[in-house]
């Protein structure tokens, strides 16, 4: 007889969830991973991101989609909610960081990282089934004609992708059996380059976490419980520290007025809702007195890539610029910026409305006279141009968009208060210096790259009207650390204060890596589930299993 229900519950399915559930189902453990999201299929993904309904995440107002953005004082961020995580909306680019970003941070003396990380690296790229782009497209093209244009041709670079391309010479489509795990996984259609990756794979090309980790885990016993939102974890048996195990509650994500309880009792509890979802969870944890022992570091050096989001329209184009993959190719127009070159599917234009003409200024009040100075600028000397611009019909097929990355240090703090306008509750907010809402070198790029192609650049409107960036990579808030006085957990992932507790994504991030995150978080997903011993190992006195060194 079992003394708990789950040997280990995991919150959350992302790419630090489904490593740790395939990692642990192998170690012979129970596993039960519970997600707010749904599970999604080639069968029920919207055909475009104007279903908006099936695109995006706001439950209160009946969005039950995969993207939810958030807005702060200081960014919006992006980011996923599914069965699966962000790996149902994100553009699959997997990509190492510079070696630098081990130096940095809290992280940089708890382990020997240039010697130890290799390994896990090439771990995670076999696993995701990492590859280089084989499906070009107008829009990579376009970016290499706009890197030789800045003099920086040489930079540019086909991205390393998680999509499987199928044998050349054979037709895009193709079917074949699964190609990654010697017949252990599903079986997979070669990618057909319709840029439809961020608004979900409709083919079987994508390599999303629910066709490699997730799948494996599943079929190795791992429960998954979708659409359901944990509210609660405490000790069991009045051991403050964990000892004892959880008692985990959940509700239903979708229901109306909180929903029905569930219990749910586990030995061990493995944090992985994301960056934004583990703070917010820990935060309410914290302060109800669940678990009031969390470090006082919690929500500290919240990173976000330095990025900034651009692009290129070209109105009336006879290419169709949203053919290819999601992100296909990069460049980099000095030494701590990275550019790539981002598309939609043909007919999602529904991001349009995050976009304007670009516009130069300085951050602040007097940016918004710069921006309209810059809408009248275009009217008067392209007036076709202008209007084509401000329309999303076509949106997709006629644009490039830059995802602008840096690797220099800069953060945000998180707090858990009461906003002034609902004064009933508490939530996440934004507190710190402003991290650098547009970078010049990259709108100067923008610029010259739309001139010299005939093109209009682009800014977000968040940018110009609030002052605020935009981000699909929030990471950290959750850091690596010595001690409880400068992390939340420890070089092994454990949460300091208490046993039996882990936090498994992007949350733990130390440093701005200037490249997407989604590699490095399944790698050092990878090192935190090696430091679990195997399940007949455990069965014996816990000693240092889940407590911080």
């Amino acid at each position: 007889m079992h003394e708990h229900d789950t040997d280990f519950l995991i919150i959350g399915s992302g790419f630090g969830g489904s490593v740790s559930a395939h990692r642990l189902t192998e170690k012979g453990y129970r596993v039960h991973v519970v997600e707010q999201g749904r599970r999604w299929s080639p069968d029920n993904l919207p055909k475009t991101n104007w279903k908006f309904w099936d695109y995006l995440w706001a439950p209160f107002a009946g969005l039950r989609g995969f993207l939810r953005l958030r807005l702060f004082k200081h960014v919006m961020i992006l980011h996923g909610n599914a069965v699966g995580g962000g790996s149902i909306t994100y553009a699959q680019t997997l990509l190492v960081p510079p070696k630098s970003v081990w130096r940095d941070g809290n992280w940089a003396a708890l382990d020997d990282w240039d010697a130890c990380m290799p390994d896990y690296y090439a771990t995670a790229r076999r696993m995701l089934g990492v590859t280089e782009n084989r499906r070009p497209g107008p829009a990579d093209a376009r970016l290499r004609q706009m890197a030789e244009v800045a003099g920086v041709g040489d930079s540019f670079y086909y991205t390393d992708v998680g999509v499987f391309f199928g044998q050349d010479g054979d037709a895009p489509g193709t079917e074949y059996p699964d190609p990654y795990f010697g017949g252990e996984g599903p079986s997979r259609k070669s990618c057909m380059g319709c840029g439809g990756c961020m608004v979900g794979c409709r083919h079987g090309a994508k390599n999303t976490l629910d066709q490699n980790y997730l799948y494996l885990a599943e079929k190795r016993g791992a429960k998954v419980t979708a659409e359901t939102r944990v509210v609660d974890v405490r000790p069991l048996n009045g051991k403050l520290d964990g000892s004892d195990g959880y008692e985990v509650i959940t509700r239903p994500a979708f229901a109306r007025f909180f929903g029905k309880r569930a219990r749910i009792t586990a030995k061990n509890v493995v944090f992985a809702a994301s960056s934004l979802g583990t703070q917010e969870l820990l935060f309410k944890l914290k302060t109800s007195g669940s678990l009031p022992n969390i470090s006082d570091d919690l929500g500290k050096r919240v990173r976000t890539n330095a990025e900034s989001i651009l692009g290129v329209r070209y109105p009336g184009s006879k290419q169709d610029l949203s053919k290819g993959i999601a992100i296909g190719s990069g460049i980099y127009i000095d030494e701590h910026t990275h550019i790539e070159a981002v598309r939609y599917p043909a007919g999602s234009n529904l991001m349009k409305g995050l976009f304007t003409v670009l516009t130069g200024g300085r951050p602040g009040p007097t940016r918004i006279g710069s921006w309209l100075l810059s809408i009248v600028k275009l009217l008067v000397t392209r007036p076709l141009a202008a209007l084509r611009t401000a329309l999303p019909y076509r949106w997709s097929s006629e644009t490039v968009i830059f995802l602008v990355m840096q690797t220099l240090e800069g953060h945000l703090n998180m707090r858990w208060t009461r906003p002034w306008y609902w004064p009933f509750s508490k939530t996440l907010s934004t507190h710190g210096q402003r991290i650098p809402t547009f970078i010049p070198q990259a709108n100067a790029f923008t610029e010259k790259a739309a001139k010299a192609t005939g093109g209009v650049g682009l800014s977000t409107i968040t940018e110009i009207l609030f002052n605020v960036p935009m981000t699909a990579h929030c990471m950290g808030g959750c850091a690596m650390g010595v001690s409880a006085d400068n992390g939340v957990i420890d070089a092994q992932n454990r949460v300091f204060n208490y046993r039996n507790l882990y936090v498994v994504d992007g949350s733990m991030l130390s440093a701005n890596l200037g490249v997407n995150p989604s590699l490095t978080i399944t790698a050092l997903a990878e090192r935190a589930m090696s430091f679990i011993p195997a399940a007949q190992t455990i069965r014996a006195p816990m000693s240092a299993i889940g407590v911080a060194a």
